[in-house]
């Protein structure tokens, strides 16, 4: 199979999977994902390996995990010393350029209020030299009608339009140029903020008129139809943002075939984490739970065209790992993943059968997720946003999921599991040592 020689990155903000068709979602709201996932491979248990914003971010960016490339919480500026996807794929002689959201760089770390940020120094763009349109944080830079992002040269880009049709313009701009100059390869990185919140209104902000006819329908995922949370008021808009972000994957995708660079491009459709709308903490992510956790993941492009489904548990360090591959780059030092285009063309002997999670923020948190079980702890005593790990961690949560996919039923404490509790506990255990954290006490609820 063959290798790509362009990487285009489709990033989407706080995406739960089953906003999307290709994941039984019924409202037809990503007919240009279920294409894409119909003509390459979806991965149908994808998951984030930190489900806050930063530090998801900077894990697809270096293919480790939180404690190890140090962005283990929001606020934290991504290390320059750090190898990335973009300074590998320039080393190789490529060109990196990035469209967007970045929360990597040192706004994010001096409280902007709205509408007022710095741009992003060079060295702390992530080796993204090439092309930068960007904005530490856009949900405090621009606004759902208005979007603003600096060049690179730090002056301010303004365009006016529904956000993600506007920053799409830029892409399809960018992608005319390298059709125009196709003597590099080149990364394009595209970070859409929807369908995260508009933090000022905490409000999810579909474009006019897409929301109210989702309401009317009136679906739910389980959880949520449970739990509620939120819901009831924000649902509607983070779908009708869905919905637009389809619209655009499907310019971005079009543009790619009538300048003619699909058939040597691989694209990458994925989020940084999930939402789970007010339902398991004070806010919408940061949690151990399905909704927080499990993200949409689509490849489409040589090597993965035919894919079809693979069922097999993939992380965010695993997708990172297969842009590399996928352009016939190696991976990077300490690479905490592995590339699934080896699941693709059948290579499954040593495929993890769980995925490690840490948790930041909300707490100081770790959890491991099987296809049938999910058991996290948490760090008692200690502030998720002061402390990035602990020596002594409790019994949190414990899922069985074949019967409770939604997981409505914490199981955590009962003595006939608590066998499974402990093969679970020491998975963990070595998880967590094997990503560099020294090996905790795990006490066991009684």
């Amino acid at each position: 199979m063959g290798r790509a020689r362009n990487l285009v990155v489709f990033f989407t903000d706080q995406q739960r999977w089953d906003s999307c068709g290709c994941y039984g979602n019924p409202l037809g709201l990503t007919p240009h994902l279920d294409a894409m996932a119909a003509r390459g491979t979806r991965f149908d248990q994808a998951f984030t390996v930190q489900p806050v914003c930063a530090p998801a971010r900077a894990c697809l960016q270096t293919g480790l995990y939180g404690t190890q490339h140090g962005v283990w919480r929001n606020a934290i500026p991504l290390d320059p010393a750090h190898p990335t996807l973009a300074r590998a794929f320039r080393a190789a002689g490529g060109f990196a350029g990035y469209i967007g959201k970045w929360h990597l760089g040192d706004s994010a770390c001096r409280g902007q209020t709205l509408g007022d940020q710095d741009p992003v120094p060079p060295r702390l763009r992530g080796g993204y030299d090439d092309l930068w349109i960007a904005a530490d944080v856009l949900e405090f830079f621009s606004h759902p009608y208005r979007l603003r992002l600096f060049d690179g040269d730090g002056k301010i880009v303004e365009r006016k339009g529904y956000r993600v049709d506007a920053q799409t313009d830029l892409v399809l701009e960018a992608l005319d140029q390298r059709a125009r100059d196709r003597d590099r390869p080149f990364l394009l990185f595209v970070s859409y903020l929807e369908p995260h919140f508009q933090n000022d209104l905490d409000l999810f902000v579909a474009p006019r008129g897409m929301a109210e006819p989702l309401a009317e329908k009136g679906w739910m995922p389980p959880d949520l139809a449970a739990l509620r949370g939120s819901a009831a008021l924000h649902l509607p808009g983070y779908l009708g943002c869905v919905a637009s972000l389809d619209r655009n994957l499907g310019r971005v995708l079009d543009r790619l075939r009538t300048t003619g660079l699909d058939n040597d491009t691989l694209v990458l459709f994925t989020s940084d984490h999930g939402c789970h709308f007010k339902t398991r903490n004070g806010e919408y992510k940061r949690s151990c739970h399905e909704s927080s956790i499990r993200i949409p993941a689509v490849l489409q492009g040589p090597g993965f065209d035919g894919g079809g489904t693979v069922t097999e548990l993939v992380t965010l360090l695993d997708l990172h790992a297969a842009l590399l591959d996928g352009a016939g780059l190696p991976l990077l030092p300490r690479c905490g993943g592995r590339s699934v285009r080896d699941l693709v063309e059948g290579r499954r002997d040593g495929w993890p059968d769980d995925v490690f999670v840490q948790i930041s923020e909300s707490q100081v948190g770790r959890a491991i997720r099987t296809r049938r079980w999910k058991y996290s702890v948490t760090a008692p005593g200690k502030n998720g946003w002061d402390a990035p790990a602990s020596e002594t961690y409790a019994d949190e949560c414990l899922y069985d999921l074949d019967q409770d996919p939604a997981e409505l039923v914490n199981l955590v404490g009962r003595a006939d599991l608590r066998a499974f509790r402990d093969e679970l506990a020491a998975r963990l255990v070595r998880r967590m040592t094997a990503a560099g954290e020294p090996p905790p006490q795990l006490e066991a609820a009684r």
